[in-house]
Parts: structure tokens; C-alpha cells; sequence
């Protein structure tokens, strides 16, 4: 009888771990196919242009790219094509966040956020992503999010998110990189320890015209009544406070010309 309970033990604890092996397994397909997905130009990009990565974890998801910083919690820099194709008014329900399974290091619970007093900022915003449910969603994973005040969110750091939606139309579509900027010894949040960026910011480049022309912002991280255009600075000022080159698929020529620039005057403000 001591020999069949014994059996019968092992019997389970071998089907026990098949299952557990098994569910693993099933866990790492979608993971494994979303860091492969978009490794290549994206459909229907004219040239798809990704900064460097700090960290070297950059998950490319089908409507947008990311770099991850494990330290901080969240992405460095969000990466995508604005087209005018996109700026669609479809209504979609607004889903759950989730943890997005493609972050190798796991990226931060939703949770960490939960009376924390602060919204969870997209860094792609949904508005951006209403061309097909699938890509709405995206939005909606915790990689692309960080802490922001909801003063700042639903005010000055939503009005650029208006203008660069303006401005994709205008120009026939713009690619973005947007992000906080990264430090030491800033505020956090939740168990995770989810970092609060001191300032955002926000690059665009015009690509599909045949003058390229480049515009980026640095914003406080505090609302403001103050005109867009004050919160403009080179790119170049950008990289040296995050240590990341937003641009490198560039021509040289024209990437340092468009990067050194803090003139808007190519932009219809």
C-alpha cells in the first residue's frame, strides 16, 4: 500500500511540474514574439528611425518601440510613427493596464500607481492609437506609462500632445520620441519604487517633407499656462541630460544641423 501511495505521489508531483513547464512555456511565446515584432521597418513607415537604448532593452511592439530602464521602472524613451492615416475619432473601451510580458526584467505593477496621487501618463497617448483596437490597447501596457501629476497631464503636457497630433496632419505624419528624463535620487512611488520624473520631454522630426525639420520640448514637471513654443529646446540639450542619441539612422549632416537647432520657426505653432 506504501508502494502504491508513493507511486501514486510521484505520478503527481511529474504531472504537476509537466503543467508547470508547459504553462512557462506558453508564458514565453507571446513574450518572444513581441520583442521580435517590429524588428524591421514598420508597415507602411517611410523610414523608421530608434534612438539608442541605455540599457540595451528595447521591446518593439506593433504600434510603437520601446526602451526599458529597469532602474526606473519604466521606458526611457517611447518611439513611434505618427501618421496622418491614424488620426482617427474611433471609440474603443477603455481597457485594464497590464504588465507588459515582453519587458525581460518585468516591468512595473500597475499597482505601484494605486493612491500613489499621480496619473498613469501615457508616453504613447491612446488618442494616438485609435486606428485599430489591437493598437489602443498597446497603449495600455505598464511600459508605457510614468508618473505624472494630473495637472500636468491633463493640462500643459496634453496640449502638446494636441499640437502633436495637429502637426502629424499638417505634415503628413511625424515620428515621436517622448519620455522622462531619467536621475538619480528622484521621487518614487509604490513598492516597486517607480521613479517620478523632475521633466519630460517630447521630439519630433518631420521626415516626410523634402526639408527635414526637427522640434523638441523640455517641460517641468508641473502644469503651466505658459505658450508651447517656451518650452522649446535642441535636441542635443535633450541628450546630454539623458545620455541617449535619439536620432542615429540619420545622415550625420542633417543630424547634427537639425539636433543643434532650437528654432521653431519651420513649425506652425
Amino acid at each position: 500500500m506504501k508502494n502504491k501511495n508513493y507511486t501514486y505521489t510521484i505520478i503527481a508531483l511529474t504531472l504537476l511540474i509537466g503543467v508547470y513547464a508547459y504553462n512557462f512555456y506558453l508564458d514565453q511565446i507571446p513574450k518572444n514574439q513581441s520583442v521580435q515584432e517590429g524588428s524591421s521597418a514598420k508597415t507602411n513607415t517611410n523610414t523608421y528611425f530608434l534612438p539608442s537604448s541605455t540599457t540595451k532593452q528595447v521591446v518593439h511592439h506593433e504600434s510603437y518601440s520601446l526602451s526599458y530602464n529597469e532602474t526606473f521602472e519604466q521606458a526611457e524613451w517611447v518611439a513611434y510613427e505618427l501618421k496622418k492615416t491614424h488620426l482617427v475619432n474611433k471609440s474603443f473601451k477603455r481597457p485594464y493596464f497590464e504588465i507588459d510580458n515582453a519587458i525581460r526584467t518585468k516591468a512595473a505593477h500597475w499597482k505601484n500607481y494605486k493612491n500613489s496621487g499621480y496619473d498613469r501618463g501615457h508616453l504613447c497617448p491612446a488618442a494616438d492609437r485609435r486606428y485599430t483596437k489591437d493598437a489602443y490597447d498597446e497603449t495600455f501596457l505598464t511600459s508605457n506609462i510614468s508618473p505624472q501629476k494630473h495637472s500636468f497631464n491633463s493640462g500643459i503636457w496634453n496640449s502638446l500632445e494636441q499640437k502633436t497630433r495637429y502637426w502629424a496632419k499638417k505634415y503628413d505624419g511625424v515620428f515621436v520620441v517622448t519620455g522622462g528624463v531619467l536621475t538619480e535620487n528622484l521621487k518614487t512611488i509604490g513598492t516597486e519604487n517607480v521613479a517620478v520624473p523632475n521633466y519630460f520631454y517630447k521630439i519630433l522630426l518631420d521626415y516626410n517633407s523634402g526639408n527635414p525639420k526637427m522640434i523638441a520640448f523640455l517641460l517641468k514637471h508641473e502644469n503651466s499656462k505658459k505658450p508651447l513654443s517656451s518650452f522649446v529646446v535642441s535636441a542635443d540639450s535633450i541628450e546630454q541630460l539623458t545620455g541617449i542619441d535619439f536620432f542615429p539612422k540619420l545622415d550625420d549632416v542633417i543630424e547634427d544641423r537639425l539636433e543643434k537647432s532650437s528654432s521653431y520657426s519651420h513649425w506652425d505653432f
